[in-house]
């Protein structure tokens, strides 16, 4: 047995994480904001966020829309079963309700994005989704405006350079491989269906819906987390600043010889 004490390390308020926001802004020149995805189980606690926002009565989104208006727009909004398409990906992914046989059995996507009908209900049953049950809400806000305290995962659209540099960040005090999931259609699932379900880090490759209708550009790739990580890759962002590696990456050049430039960054080094 371990005599030693263990406490588990305060969480991060919505004021901390709004300023690691803006740093986080600021090392990788991020193009939308940062936003932050909370579930509510209690729905007063969910109609008391400040700056709510809900759409209208008979409005149904996708949740990659909700997520495109938060940080384009810097909206908070708040959704709850009837505002997605009920027992559908959507709502099964966050865990608002279970999706329905139609989707499970594969009918939903055979022919479309599946050649047969075991691919397409293979797909629905290797998905990441938030068990449905406990939650009956869910709200989205840019983590700047501090609206959620604290949010459960935090998200962000990067290109793949300021990805990478990312994932050093996190790699940088404590070094860890990371093995991320590719769904296909459906990269929800990855992103903040993986993360709301684990507690952990995922990186997805926005999919043909999110492109579609949440409007995600060709070179974005999407990053959910918990605050933590997130303190964590800001950390370690400024270390590797320090050090000359940061955000943009200046190019070399492909004809040039690297030891010149590897001597800036590992002078000394033998």
């Amino acid at each position: 047995m371990n005599d030693v004490a263990t406490t588990e390390a305060p969480k991060l308020g919505a004021k901390a994480i709004a300023e690691l926001a803006d740093q986080l802004n600021s090392l990788l020149r991020l193009r939308t904001n940062a936003i932050g995805m909370k579930l509510f189980e209690n729905l007063d606690e969910f109609n008391a966020v400040q700056g709510l926002r809900r759409p209208a009565p008979g409005k149904t989104f996708s949740t990659c829309q909700l997520v495109t208006q938060a940080r384009i727009a810097g909206f908070t909004l708040g959704i709850t079963t009837e505002n997605v398409p009920e027992f559908s990906n959507c709502s099964g992914v966050i865990g608002l309700s279970p999706p329905s046989d139609l989707y499970l059995s594969g009918r939903k996507m055979h022919g479309v994005w599946f050649e047969n009908l075991e691919a397409s209900a293979a797909h629905q049953a290797q998905m990441p989704r938030v068990p449905a049950g406990r939650y009956h809400g869910l709200v989205v806000s840019p983590l700047r405006s501090a609206r959620l305290d604290p949010p459960d995962i935090c998200l962000f659209y990067a290109n793949p350079a300021q990805m990478i540099l990312f994932i050093n960040g996190l790699q940088w005090r404590n070094y860890k491989r990371f093995d991320f999931s590719i769904t296909g259609e459906s990269a929800c699932a990855d992103s903040w269906g993986t993360a709301l379900k684990t507690g952990k880090a995922s990186l997805s490759i926005p999919c043909f819906a999110e492109r579609r209708y949440g409007g995600v550009a060709d070179d974005e790739m999407l990053m959910a987390c918990p605050p933590e990580d997130l303190q964590t890759a800001v950390i370690g962002l400024q270390g590797l600043s320090k050090a000359g590696l940061r955000y943009p990456i200046m190019p070399y050049g492909p004809q040039a010889e690297p030891a010149e430039g590897m001597a800036k960054s590992y002078a000394g080094k033998t």
